[in-house]
C-alpha cells in the first residue's frame, strides 16, 4: 500500500461566535418580515378574489411587497410588514 505520511488536520483559528450570532438574527428577521409580508399578500388576494375589492385588494399586496422590502433592508424588521397587515385585519371585514 502506499505510504500517505502523517495525517494533518486543518483547524479554524479564532472565534467567529459573532458571526454565527449576526447571521441568526439576520435569518429570524428576514423569516419574520417573510412571514407577515406572505399574510398580508394572502389578505390581499382574499379581498380581490373573494370580496371583489379590487381596489383595496391591490393596494395591500402592493404596500406589503413595498413593507416586506423596506423590514427586510433596514432596522425596522417585522414592525413595517406588520402595519401593513394590521391594517389588512382591519380592511377585510369592511371590504
Amino acid at each position: 500500500m502506499a505510504d500517505h505520511g502523517e495525517v494533518e488536520y486543518a483547524t479554524a483559528t479564532g472565534n467567529d461566535y459573532a458571526a454565527h450570532e449576526s447571521s441568526y438574527e439576520n435569518f429570524l428577521k428576514l423569516t419574520e418580515v417573510t412571514i407577515l409580508t406572505v399574510m398580508s399578500i394572502l389578505i390581499g388576494l382574499v379581498l380581490v378574489g373573494v370580496k371583489d375589492a379590487f381596489a383595496s385588494g391591490g393596494l395591500i399586496i402592493a404596500a406589503a411587497c413595498f413593507a416586506g422590502g423596506i423590514g427586510a433592508f433596514t432596522q425596522l424588521g417585522w414592525k413595517a410588514p406588520g402595519l401593513i397587515f394590521a391594517i389588512a385585519l382591519i380592511v377585510w371585514p369592511l371590504a
